[in-house]
């Protein structure tokens, strides 16, 4: 197979899964804010029809084609009503954390599964594969769950940045006085351009990558020794 094929063939595929990544997991990521919105007593997100798997439910353009792009990106927030809430402050961080916390889990439950896979099928280099006619079942799947496990990741990490509209943010406005909600909800408009901008230029400015590079590289450490032990199983 030729460079370019290989590229190619490397591209697409990364897509592929990102775009399952959307269809699987953001509807799950969603629902869950949702559901803990709904344990702590509110209803809003169930009665607005976002407690779904329905993907479409949940879609953000912008959100969606960034994270085709640059594999981390966002959904629609889900409606909230924090006066409804039994405990309002630990709520509202419930809620927010939820969403990330659902990546992690599919990350750590994609990881055993890539585990096995590349176990049974002695998959020991997964940058060596190439996608190709003779390319086995196992190692696409091998592929595709190390992929599935990396873009969990770091769309936990990324939606635990403390900027709008990320989880992140509202787990910081959950212990902020009242007076900064209010600035946010009258400058909102105006904050979230300024974090477009300035996710635009991260891509051009590394210094400006590394913070959330390094967290998402001690959360991908610590996924994947949790599950260091599979291997052996196989006798490898």
């Amino acid at each position: 197979m030729f460079e370019s094929d290989i590229l190619s063939s490397t591209i697409i595929l990364t897509v592929i899964v990102r775009m399952a990544v959307f269809i699987l997991i953001v509807p799950l990521h969603e629902s869950a804010h949702g559901l803990v919105a709904h344990w702590f007593g509110d209803d809003t997100a169930k009665d607005a029809g976002r407690v779904t798997l329905n993907p479409f439910a949940h879609l953000d353009i912008a959100g969606f084609v960034i994270m085709l792009i640059l594999g981390v990106g966002w959904a629609k927030p889900v409606p909230v009503n924090p006066s409804k809430f039994r405990k309002r402050r630990l709520g509202m961080a419930m809620v927010s954390l939820a969403g990330p916390l659902s990546n992690l889990i599919a990350a750590f439950l994609g990881a055993v599964i890539f585990m096995v896979v590349a176990s049974a099928a002695a998959v020991t280099n997964i940058s060596a594969i190439e996608i190709g006619k003779n390319t086995s079942l196992s190692e696409i799947a091998a592929l595709f769950t190390y992929y599935f496990v990396s873009i969990n990741i770091s769309l936990a990490v990324f939606n635990l940045i403390p900027l709008p509209p990320l989880d992140g943010f509202n787990i910081l406005r959950s212990f902020m006085p009242v007076k900064f909600d209010i600035w946010v909800f009258r400058n909102y408009r105006a904050i979230n351009t300024a974090f477009i901008i300035l996710l635009i230029l991260s891509t051009r400015i590394y210094e400006l990558q590394i913070p959330y590079l390094y967290a998402r590289s001690m959360v991908e450490f610590f996924i994947w020794l949790s599950v260091s032990w599979i291997p052996g199983l196989f006798g490898i």
